[in-house]
C-alpha cells in the first residue's frame, strides 16, 4: 500500500507552534488522525488507537486566529483546507459568530485500500458506502476514483462539496489520479450541482461524498437512471438505518405502506396493511464498513430489502483484509426465496436474470480484488469462523401475543436464519406469552394441528424475546416442570380473576395438582370449582369472596 505526498508539514505549519512542537515530539506521526483546538481548554491529538491531551498548552484567541489567517476561507459549512493538500479545517462558532474551536483532520490518500472492494468497484454497479466517522469511507472514495479514471480508463467527476475528496485550491490533489472535480461553492447546492455534472460533461461515473438530504437523494436517483454509475457515501452505518431514514430511504427504493384487499391479505397470510419497496434502489450495491479492514457487503439491495420487509434479517458477506495483506471473506452472503408470499413469483421485477459475478470463495486470498480460482467444491471449502457454504435451513416463527417488532429485532441483532411467519400451520417454533398461552393452550396445538416447539416468556421485554430466540436457535424450549408451571398459572389466574371480575379457567391439571391450585385460591379468600371431564379436567377461580 503506498502513500502519496500528504502534506504532513503544510498540516503541522498552520497550527500553533507549542502544539506542533509536542506532536513532533509524540508518537508516530503517520497515525495522526485529527487535532481538536478549544477556546480555554488543553489541546488534544487524536492518533489511530490513543488520544493525547496536552494538559499545559491551553489554546488561547491568538491561537485559534493564527490557524484561521493560516489557512483558506471557510466556507457555508464551516469547513477549509490547505491547498493542494487534503488537510481539512473545521470551525465551531459561538453565537456572535467568532470561531472558538477548531477540528484540525488530517488527510491522506493512501493507493491499495479498496482492494478489498476491487471486484465490485471495476464491475459498472453503482455503490454506496456507510460507516461510522473515522472508518475511511471518504479515503475509499478518493482511491475509487483513482483506479476507475486512471486504470479502468473511465471518465469520472468528483462532486466535492468540501473539498475533502480532491483538496482545496483550484488544482485537485493527485490522490484522485485523472478524475475531473466539480467544487459546490454553497454545500446547499450539492445537488444542482450532481446533476450539472452529468447533463454538461458526460461522465461514466460519478464519485459524490455525504449525501444527507433529501434532494442530493433525489438527485443521485437521476443520475443512476441516466446510465450512469454512482458511487458515493451516506450518512449511516447499516442497510436498516437507511430503510428507517425517511430522508435517505429513497437510496435504497423507498418504504411505503400498502393496504391490500381481503383476498391477498389472507392469500399472503399478513394483515391488510404491509411494507414494501416503492421503486428500484437507486444503489445496485451496499458496502457497511464495519471498520478499516472489516466490511460487509450487500450485493444485491432490491432483494435484501424485499427480505427485511418480509421479516428476513439480512446475512450479507463480510470480507476482511488479514495481516499478511491479502482479502478472504469470513462470510458467504445468504439470501432466501420466501416460500409465501411468494417472493419472487410475487414480484417479477426480483427475478431478472442477473448478471453472473465470479464468486469469492470463503477463505481464499484475494488478487486484484478477483478471487484466485480453485477446483475445491464448496463443501471442501475452508470454514472460517464457523460460517459454512451452505445456507443454514430458515426457521419459521410464530409470534403468540409477543411484541413482532421486538422479536423482529432480535432476528435481526443476532443475524439469525429465522423469520416471522402468520401461518402457525407453516411454523417451525413457537414464541408465546405466558398469560395468552395460559389462557388457551389448547387453542395453540389446535391451531398447529401437530406438536411445533413452544418457547415461554412471562413479559414482551426485548430481553425475555431475545432469550427465546437463543433457545429457539439452540432447539431447546422452556418448559418448567408441571407442578411448578400449574403453581404459576393459579397466581397470575388470581391476578386476573382480581382485575376483571370474572371467572378464570385454568389449564387441565391432574387431581393432586388441582387439589394445591384450590388451597392457593382458599389462602387468597377466593372461591374455586373443578369442572370438565378428565383427561380436561381443570380448576375455575370464580370472582366470590370467601368470608
Amino acid at each position: 500500500m503506498s502513500m502519496h505526498s500528504d502534506g504532513l508539514s503544510q498540516f503541522l505549519d498552520v497550527l500553533p507552534s507549542i502544539v506542533r512542537e509536542r506532536l513532533e515530539r509524540g508518537p508516530a506521526l503517520d497515525t495522526l488522525i485529527e487535532v481538536v483546538l478549544d477556546y480555554g481548554r488543553p489541546a488534544e491529538a487524536r492518533y489511530r488507537d490513543t488520544v493525547e491531551r496536552f494538559s499545559d498548552v491551553i489554546i488561547t484567541e491568538h491561537d485559534i486566529d493564527f490557524v484561521n489567517k493560516s489557512i483558506g476561507e471557510f466556507g457555508t459549512d464551516n469547513r477549509a483546507g490547505i491547498e493542494r493538500t487534503l488537510h481539512r479545517i473545521s470551525a465551531i462558532r459561538n453565537r456572535h459568530n467568532r470561531i472558538i474551536g477548531l477540528t484540525c483532520r488530517v488527510g491522506r490518500a493512501l493507493e491499495g485500500t479498496i482492494d478489498i472492494i476491487d471486484d465490485i468497484v471495476r464491475s459498472g454497479q453503482s455503490i454506496l458506502l456507510l460507516g461510522k466517522p473515522g472508518v475511511g469511507k471518504t479515503t475509499k472514495l478518493r482511491e475509487v476514483a483513482r483506479v476507475l479514471s486512471d486504470e479502468a480508463m473511465k471518465r469520472v467527476v468528483i462532486v466535492d462539496t468540501s473539498n475533502e475528496i480532491a483538496g482545496d485550491g483550484d488544482v485537485p490533489h493527485p490522490g484522485i489520479g485523472y478524475s475531473r472535480r466539480m467544487q459546490v461553492r454553497v454545500a446547499a447546492e450539492q445537488h444542482n450541482v450532481m446533476i450539472e455534472a452529468v447533463e454538461n460533461h458526460m461522465p461514466e461515473v460519478i464519485v459524490i461524498d455525504e449525501i444527507g438530504t433529501e434532494m442530493e437523494a433525489s438527485a443521485a436517483r437521476t443520475i443512476a437512471e441516466r446510465g450512469v454509475q454512482l458511487v458515493g457515501t451516506a450518512h449511516g452505518q447499516t442497510l436498516e438505518n437507511l430503510m428507517l431514514n425517511p430522508t435517505l430511504a429513497d437510496l435504497i427504493g423507498g418504504i411505503q405502506a400498502v393496504t391490500l384487499s381481503d383476498a391477498e391479505a389472507q392469500r399472503r397470510g399478513t394483515q391488510k396493511t404491509v411494507l414494501e419497496r416503492k421503486a428500484p434502489p437507486t444503489f445496485d450495491v451496499v458496502i457497511e464498513l464495519l471498520d478499516y479492514d472489516r466490511l460487509a457487503v450487500h450485493h444485491n439491495v432490491m432483494k435484501t430489502v424485499d427480505m427485511i420487509l418480509r421479516g428476513v434479517p439480512p446475512r450479507p458477506e463480510i470480507r476482511v483484509r488479514t495481516g499478511a495483506g491479502t482479502v478472504e471473506v469470513v462470510q458467504a452472503e445468504q439470501t432466501a426465496d420466501l416460500s409465501d408470499p411468494g417472493y419472487n413469483k410475487r414480484f417479477p421485477s426480483l427475478s431478472r436474470t442477473q448478471v453472473p459475478r465470479e464468486e469469492m470463495p470463503k477463505g481464499q486470498p484475494v488478487k486484484n480484488g478477483m478471487a484466485k480460482p480453485s477446483g475445491e467444491s464448496n463443501r471442501d471449502r475452508i470454514e472460517l469462523e464457523g460460517v459454512k457454504d451452505e445456507p443454514k435451513a430458515l426457521i419459521r416463527i410464530f409470534p403468540y401475543g409477543i411484541n413482532r417488532t421486538r422479536l423482529e429485532r432480535a432476528i435481526r441483532e443476532k443475524r439469525a436464519s429465522a423469520y416471522l411467519t402468520n401461518d402457525i400451520n407453516q411454523a417451525d417454533a413457537v414464541v408465546a406469552m405466558r398469560s395468552t398461552y395460559q389462557s388457551q393452550p389448547r387453542k395453540l396445538r389446535d391451531m398447529a394441528g401437530r406438536p411445533v416447539q413452544t418457547v415461554v416468556v412471562k413479559s414482551n421485554t426485548f430481553s425475555q424475546i431475545a432469550d427465546a430466540l437463543d433457545q429457539i436457535l439452540k432447539g431447546g424450549t422452556d418448559a418448567p416442570d408441571e407442578h411448578t408451571k400449574a403453581l404459576d398459572d393459579v397466581q397470575q389466574a388470581i391476578e386476573i380473576v382480581l382485575q376483571s371480575g370474572k371467572p378464570f379457567d385454568l389449564s387441565p391439571a391432574p387431581a393432586p395438582i388441582r387439589k394445591v391450585q384450590h388451597q392457593i385460591a382458599e389462602s387468597r379468600r377466593l372461591a374455586s370449582e373443578s369442572v370438565g371431564e378428565d383427561p380436561n379436567r381443570r380448576l375455575r377461580i370464580l370472582p366470590t369472596r370467601l368470608a
